[in-house]
């Protein structure tokens, strides 16, 4: 793993840390590859619940809930999916906080509409707001899942280091 990426890991483990949270992750395009970086963290079982590589619409909908009106109306890759994806993986797991990666990754599979490197997140913690976004990221297949892992990282940071969102 390269710098970058351990010392994003090992930032989000240490804000989890300190919160006493756990995490867990649903991923689509980066096929495993955040729970993968975030294992490979010393001490990641304290902060580290478990991962959902849920590739496929069926395993969206058998693992995560995704509703199959939600994927005939919004596609795989949408930000009402990721956030589906992240919210299935709270019920699904013992975790307090998820993140959802869902995306195009190429070389094929896009659309004018949803080009190849778009790629959908989402972050939920319990009992607060569930967020989403969209980016379209430049490169070939591997530059577009490692681009898409560090941001849904970094996503995740930063909503651990900034202030909580709690639903009325």
């Amino acid at each position: 793993m390269d710098a970058e990426l351990r010392l994003l890991s090992e930032s989000v483990g240490a804000a989890l840390s300190r919160q006493g949270a756990r995490l867990a992750c649903a991923e689509s395009c980066t096929g495993g590859w955040a729970a993968a970086v975030i294992t490979a963290t010393a001490g990641s079982s304290n902060w580290f619940e478990r991962g959902f590589v849920t590739y496929s619409d069926d395993a969206k909908r058998e693992m995560l809930d995704v509703p199959a009106t939600t994927l005939s109306a919004h596609g795989a890759v949408s930000e009402e999916t990721a956030r589906a994806m992240a919210a299935g993986a709270l019920a699904r797991s013992h975790a307090q906080i998820a993140l959802a990666i869902t995306g195009i990754a190429g070389p094929g599979g896009g659309s004018s509409s949803k080009p190849v490197g778009t790629v959908c997140f989402s972050w939920c913690r319990k009992a607060e707001e569930v967020s989403s976004e969209t980016r379209l990221f430049p490169g070939d297949r591997e530059a577009i899942r490692r681009s898409a892992l560090i941001h849904a990282l970094s996503g995740l940071l930063s909503r651990l280091e900034g202030p909580a969102k709690t639903v009325p």
